[in-house]
């Protein structure tokens, strides 16, 4: 990755892997993340680390899913306390996202925590299932400072985010809930998972714009898995004005890898990384 032109990794840490009991970290996980950050330290990256992922089903404690909302949410600032205690002391931290695409439930109460379902991964998560009463903002807000708080009693240092699906690419109405004035007091910037559809770049810029609201603005995800590269590139460089990043994917293949390989994933991905070394030879160029 360093090879071909990045300066910051994701990484996303499965929450069944980092706590063996709701109060009881695994220090094994622990002691292999401290490794990888040594490592990023040593090859100067970068680490964006995304929490709470439960993404693989099978992974998930089956005492987890049967938390109510109060002790989920204490579980997940001891996972982040834990992580941020092994990470707050050093310089390739880059941030700590706090859940990858988040989302609250409308008025109907829910009866799973996780949604989305994707080629058999779940992405998405629910931080509650039942409003009770209470307004969306002010059920994110309350999430986001106990995790903020946890991570702030380790780490001082880092800055705290949440990669959220952009509503406004679907709803072109829709207003930023993560990074409203009221939810985003803590967060310290906005992040935001894009992926243009064919055609429709303008469209995505303008959802994107909604979500520059004063604090530095990272796409956090995005790949030509609806469109071109072509316009996913058109895409990054329309952003320019308000995105200060952009992160994407690489699954492991190297660029000569793909070339080898028959399947249109690697011929998709190949284009993406194609692009991301364009773009960050272009970047670097720049630089002083």
């Amino acid at each position: 990755m360093k090879d071909l032109g990045a300066n910051v990794v994701r990484l996303h840490l499965q929450l069944g892997k980092f706590m063996k009991r709701p109060a009881e970290p695994n220090e094994a996980a622990l002691t292999q993340l401290a490794r990888v950050v040594t490592l990023a330290e040593r090859v100067h990256l970068y680490l964006d680390l995304t929490g709470l992922a439960c993404y693989h089903k099978k992974d998930v404690p089956t005492w987890y899913d049967g938390l109510s909302e109060r002790d989920r949410w204490v579980v997940q600032a001891r996972f982040w306390e834990a992580v941020a205690g092994r990470c707050a002391g050093s310089p390739a931290i880059f941030c700590y996202d706090l859940m990858n695409e988040p989302i609250l439930p409308g008025a109907k109460k829910e009866t799973e925590w996780l949604a989305g379902e994707l080629d058999g991964k779940f992405f998405v998560q629910r931080i509650t299932l039942d409003l009770a009463g209470r307004t969306q903002p002010q059920v994110a807000k309350a999430w986001v400072n106990q995790l903020v708080d946890a991570i702030r009693k380790q780490d001082r240092r880092h800055s705290i985010t949440v990669g959220v699906i952009p509503w406004a690419l679907v709803f072109p109405k829709a207003k930023p809930l993560f990074y409203s004035k009221e939810v985003s007091e803590n967060l310290d910037f906005a992040s935001v998972h894009f992926y243009p559809e064919k055609g429709q770049i303008d469209q995505a810029l303008a959802a994107l714009a909604v979500y520059d609201v004063g604090k530095p603005l990272v796409v956090e995800e995005m790949f030509p898995l609806k469109c071109s590269a072509e316009e996913l590139g058109a895409f990054i460089d329309g952003s320019r004005k308000i995105a200060e990043g952009w992160i994407g994917f690489y699954w492991g293949k190297t660029p000569e890898e793909c070339r080898r390989s028959n399947s249109i994933g690697d011929a998709m991905t190949l284009s993406w990384l194609e692009l991301f070394q364009k773009q960050a030879a272009a970047i670097h160029s720049r630089m002083p």
